[in-house]
């Protein structure tokens, strides 16, 4: 389950996932940003198994693949990951012809940088014979290598007493880390911001350049920096254009287009039918508060000046923290935010299996009962399919506030087992 970085080694849990689906998937695609270790996980579980390697970022392959993708595929190993499968689209169609003559499991490892479910044509092609795997940069219990029982205790409704250690000053250094392993790798916080620049240039000059006739491509690490400053906001794309001699839809299918390459999403709003007078505008998250902080050139001490910033980037962290930790859960679980036309918000709200559960985010080192305004808003919504509210605060101890309320310090999230 572990995954090499040079000299440090990481669990990766979603390694099981994996396992699991080549047992009855023809084909498994794992996707995510580049460099948060898709490669090296696919080869983990292929090379024990038998699997032949080949990366489409070699440029004699790729062209290969281009020009004749049946031929191509027809030639492959009876077990063989493909690396950086987004390069060469055509191949989905021709992957499809292979699995529908043979549909043997654990065929095919596919890894993208590219997020093929925003692109329908080819998601489809491969619709029941791919199953597909997210893979997120390095969860905090990942980097600890201890797994998180968070989710499963949130449904569950309820919390158990127990104090922690607070977090202080190491909430805000987490955030500026980020979870990339080559990133975490270097010690030096200018180091690791400097990695973070670096990868954005790649990025824009491999990826994008490949997904997107993009007349206008020195303007995307501009429109993520732009995009950083409104981690934890509602989408405005009207605010992003005004920025840029550039339209509305343009600036719009620059934020799909980094959406695509896994550097920004949109958390959808939860709103019901019968109440017209709930936001049904995205929240807007940068994908890593590490790569979020290189962008807007923050570092410890600053950010920990900085207390509205800090706010929002803590509101990415946790919800991201809790993203990655439902990629390995055994229950799927889908994210959204809660906000009224009165401004009365809860910052994350999970669903599973038809409950509710709601997660405010708070930077202080206290919590009071105006701070569950919104959880409680939410609870009255939801009546019965509500299982839990949580304020996540920088504190030390587990704190009941009313019936199925609970206020719980931020490190419970990756030290909850």
């Amino acid at each position: 389950m572990d995954v090499m970085t040079e000299s440090r080694l990481y669990s990766r849990f979603t390694q099981n996932r994996l396992v699991e689906a080549l047992e009855d998937s023809p084909i498994v695609l794992v996707h995510g940003p580049r460099q948060c270790g898709k490669t090296t996980l696919a080869r983990m579980v292929g090379d024990k198994a038998g699997y032949e390697h080949i990366t489409f970022d070699d440029d004699v392959q790729l062209a290969a693949a281009q020009a004749d993708p049946v031929g191509f595929v027809a030639d492959l190993a009876d077990k063989t990951i493909l690396d950086e499968v987004q390069r060469v689209p055509t191949l989905f169609f021709a992957l499809k012809a292979a699995i529908d003559r043979n549909r043997r499991p654990g065929r095919f490892i596919l890894t993208g940088s590219s997020n093929v479910l925003l692109v329908p044509k080819l998601s489809d092609s491969l619709a029941g014979r791919m199953d597909i795997l997210r893979l997120h940069p390095l969860s905090q219990d990942e980097i600890t290598g201890k797994i998180s029982r968070l989710i499963d205790v949130l449904f569950a409704g309820q919390f158990e007493n127990r104090r922690f250690e607070r977090l202080g000053s190491e909430l805000a250094d987490r955030i500026v880390a980020g979870g990339y392993p080559a990133a975490l790798l270097r010690a030096k916080p200018k180091r690791r911001a400097a990695w973070y620049h670096a990868y954005i240039e790649t990025l824009v000059q491999r990826d994008a350049r490949d997904l997107a006739r993009i007349s206008s491509l020195g303007s995307l690490p501009r429109l993520l920096q732009l995009a950083a400053g409104q981690t934890a906001r509602l989408v405005n794309v009207a605010e992003m254009a005004s920025a840029f001699q550039l339209s509305r839809p343009t600036i719009r299918d620059y934020v799909v287009l980094l959406e695509r390459i896994f550097l920004l999403e949109h958390l959808p709003p939860w709103y019901s039918n019968r109440l017209s007078r709930l936001i049904k505008t995205p929240k807007l998250h940068l994908t890593d508060t590490g790569l979020a902080s290189a962008l807007l050139g923050v570092d410890l001490s600053s950010l920990t000046k900085d207390r509205t910033l800090l706010g929002r980037l803590l509101e990415t962290f946790v919800f991201q923290e809790i993203k990655r930790q439902a990629s390995w859960n055994e229950s799927p679980v889908r994210f959204h935010h809660f906000r009224n036309k009165d401004g009365v918000e809860v910052d994350i709200v999970l669903e599973q299996a038809g409950k509710i559960a709601g997660v405010e985010v708070k930077a202080a080192a206290t919590v009071t009962r105006k701070d569950f305004r919104g959880l409680k808003k939410l609870q009255d919504t939801t009546g019965k399919r509500f299982a839990i509210g949580v304020v996540m605060y920088d504190g030390e101890t587990i704190v009941g506030f009313g019936e199925k309320l609970y206020a719980v310090p931020i490190r419970a999230i990756w030290e909850t087992f």
